[in-house]
């Protein structure tokens, strides 16, 4: 190789790493959604086997394989990546008898840039890589030329500062030579570029394992066990769309044979929607002991405390019942949640409408209780609107129908037989990724035991 070709090697190689954007940067671009589509798909490699070719690139410099096809001609395209991934060298055997085979053993464009050339030297030279020579430090000052100058008409010569950056050039089994480089702004670049890589994996390993903790937390703020009744099975799901929510359920033991059933939907998604969905719970709880005399005083204290200790937009719809085991009486209130169905014995759909708006959202907040009476055979269901808006493909939602058809098919099963049966029609309407929260409470009126 003669010495001009060195010289224009680490000039390519500077000019790549002198621009705005370095060769590092440029592999981790990618397109706009308004942006059209362009990359380099390969530096052509002509070599006389490929598959001994690709043992060198893979087993002694530690290149990825790219692909391996076959084309419809029947020609074999096989293409190696460094480790980084930002650039493909396919490998191509040529016919002998073509222009291209006589480009075998000679000097290549292609210019690697690694942040220490001296370590990447020794540990492939350990491999059996052939070097041309060891790495030299080179030092050169590149002077480019300005627009002409307005008094004389010339173009004026401008000098940049003096580059600095070590050089050599290394051959594969076919004696094709490649220039190996190093800049000291590259190998900044690599450096900042890995510290941030192990601060954003730090970072990204700390939300993975505080959401874990977030997750067996919510967990646990559904009920674990059920307050035994007489005259009414029932149970609970969430089907959370992520790992922690909004929605919310709960079974309140609130003493002399009475159960509150809640449902809730916490505006919002994810995990600022379960800090609420939090708060709710614990100030519900904490007022349950009012509940069984005085259940709009409990829920006024409710939505005050909720009022007070959420920002400004932040609401929940919630339905809460009271149910007497004894006469098998229903007291609620529906403070702007979808209607809870009861589907009576005789097929008959009743709905239990809203008696005050969502908590939360005002300071001065009052609501009615309503309250009917239950029979053996009749069935409840409680549900959250990640039910019904559930969406197929055509974007048609699941809708109240489709969930009051499929209460009417499964009403004579165990209520978590019933609620598996809802929530797999849901799914199976809805297979795509879940959205929103699938919550339900489902109740049956039985004969009291004896």
């Amino acid at each position: 190789m003669n010495p001009g070709r060195e010289e224009l090697d680490v000039k390519a190689a500077v000019a790549q790493s002198s621009s705005p954007l370095t060769a590092t940067d440029r592999s981790r671009v990618q397109p706009g959604p308004k942006t059209r589509y362009l990359r380099i798909h390969a530096v052509n490699v002509f070599v006389r086997d490929q598959d001994r070719s690709l043992r060198f690139y893979l087993d002694q410099l530690g290149f990825n394989l790219a692909f391996d096809a076959r084309l419809q001609s029947g020609q074999r395209w096989i293409a190696v990546s460094p480790p980084d991934g930002s650039a493909v060298l396919t490998l191509i055997a040529p016919d002998p008898e073509s222009e291209q085979y006589k480009l075998i053993g000679r000097p290549t464009d292609v210019v690697f840039v690694t942040e220490d050339v001296t370590r990447t030297y020794l540990e492939w030279r350990s491999r059996g890589v052939r070097f041309r020579f060891a790495p030299r430090l080179r030092r050169v000052r590149f002077e480019h030329r300005v627009p002409n100058d307005a008094s004389t008409g010339q173009s004026v010569p401008e000098e940049n500062p003096i580059w600095g950056g070590v050089f050599t050039r290394f051959e594969d089994i076919d004696r094709n030579s490649f220039a190996l480089v190093s800049f000291d702004e590259v190998s900044r670049a690599v450096e900042e570029q890995r510290r941030a890589a192990a601060a954003k994996q730090e970072a990204e390993r700390r939300a993975a394992q505080e959401l874990e903790i977030a997750t067996q937390f919510q967990a646990r703020l559904f009920p674990q066990a059920l307050p035994p009744l007489k005259t009414l099975d029932y149970a609970g799901t969430c089907v959370q769309a992520r790992s922690v929510g909004g929605d919310y359920y709960d079974f309140l033991d609130l003493g002399r044979d009475r159960l509150g059933l809640v449902v809730a939907d916490v505006a919002g998604k994810g995990m600022p929607a379960a800090l609420v969905m939090a708060n709710l719970q614990a100030n519900l709880r904490s007022q349950c002991a009012i509940a069984l005399e005085h259940p709009e005083k409990m829920l006024r204290s409710a939505n005050e405390l909720f009022y007070n200790n959420t920002v400004d937009a932040i609401y929940a719809s919630l339905f809460f019942a009271e149910y007497d085991d004894r006469t098998q009486r229903l007291r609620y209130a529906n403070c702007g949640h979808l209607s809870p169905l009861v589907l009576r014995g005789d097929d008959r759909i009743e709905h239990l409408r809203a008696t005050s708006t969502v908590l939360g959202l005002f300071k001065e907040w009052d609501c009615s209780i309503t309250e009917i009476q239950l029979f053996r055979g009749d069935t409840i269901l409680l549900y959250t609107d990640g039910v019904t808006e559930s969406s197929n493909a055509a974007r048609e939602e699941f809708g109240e129908q489709r969930l009051i058809e499929g209460l009417k098919r499964c009403r004579k099963l165990p209520p978590k037989a019933m609620l598996a049966s809802l929530v797999d029609e849901v799914i199976r309407f809805s297979p795509h990724e879940q959205y929103d929260d699938i919550t339900l409470i489902v109740g049956s009126c039985i004969e009291p035991v004896s």
